[in-house]
């Protein structure tokens, strides 16, 4: 059963306990809100206000699980306060057995503070969950993909517009690379894990999956130097971090350019592009 009251008041406490630059953005010079906005909860939880309003007031739907997971993750929950939330809401908290999608305080505040950087959240499937704006100009918003098509990696062998980013020349190396990790991460899940259904899946819907997988490759790893080709810049030469957070089997992939290359004039040049979206 739905505890209205303290649901309602665990999310103004949460709301007001954070501020602006928490959760990257701006103060303003006139502000008076202690903590933030509801408005900007809203924003940040992909919901409209008037929901969210109604919450905090008492009143409203019962929420699902997936709004909850999207309110615990607009006010940066951790995962016990995130846990709380859906008791508090009636919901079974969700099991943290094996990966979560559920994306830290910690990594949040860091991906908060990479506005001109592309960085993205993916969980060990390649499945983004978080991009800052200059990701999205990079790549494209990788977010709003719903079921297996979400993982890069099984987009890559069925989608046909999936490698267009990326330099031809890579793309063998790739196909390789997604199929050993893959291979590694089915045999580390087991059978009935998520990894070993995208096996099957790839396995009767892709010739060219079939071939990479029979070769029965391990061990391949992301190359250091990632080299895109966007549609407005051109080629790009992007040096590629890698970021583990290992409670959760998230990576937090940033990508750089060497200072004063033509990579990175190209990148500043994407930050920009990807503001005027935003915009």
């Amino acid at each position: 059963m739905i505890d209205r009251t303290g649901l309602a008041e665990f999310l103004r406490r949460r709301r007001e306990a954070l501020q602006p630059e928490d959760v990257g953005l701006p103060r303003g010079p006139r502000r008076r809100t202690s903590g933030l906005r509801r408005e900007e909860v809203a924003a940040l939880c992909h919901m409209s206000t008037d929901y969210y309003s109604r919450l905090e007031r008492q009143r409203g739907p019962h929420p699902s699980p997936q709004m909850l997971a999207a309110i615990a993750q607009g006010l940066h929950l951790s995962l016990s306060e995130r846990d709380h939330l859906f008791r508090l809401a009636g919901q079974n908290a969700p099991s943290r057995e094996g990966p979560s999608e559920h994306v830290t305080p910690g990594v949040l505040r860091i991906l908060d503070r990479l506005t001109d950087t592309p960085a993205e959240v993916a969980t060990e499937l390649g499945e983004t969950l978080r991009q800052t704006p200059a990701s999205v100009a990079l790549v494209g918003d990788n977010t709003r993909f719903t079921g297996p098509e979400r993982s890069l990696g099984y987009r890559w062998f069925t989608t046909s517009g999936a490698r267009s980013i990326y330099a031809p020349e890579d793309h063998d190396f790739l196909s390789r690379m997604y199929c050993s990790g893959l291979r590694e991460l089915a045999t580390l899940r087991g059978p009935g894990s998520r990894a070993a259904h995208f096996v099957d899946l790839l396995l009767a819907s892709s010739e060219e999956f079939r071939n990479v997988w029979d070769r029965h490759e391990v061990g391949i790893r992301p190359r250091e130097i990632k080299r895109f080709v966007h549609p407005e810049v051109g080629s790009l030469e992007l040096i590629c971090q890698r970021l583990l957070d290992p409670d959760q089997s998230h990576g937090v992939l940033v990508y750089t350019a060497v200072p004063g290359s033509e990579s990175h004039e190209k990148l500043q040049l994407l930050s920009v592009i990807g503001a005027q979206t935003l915009r």
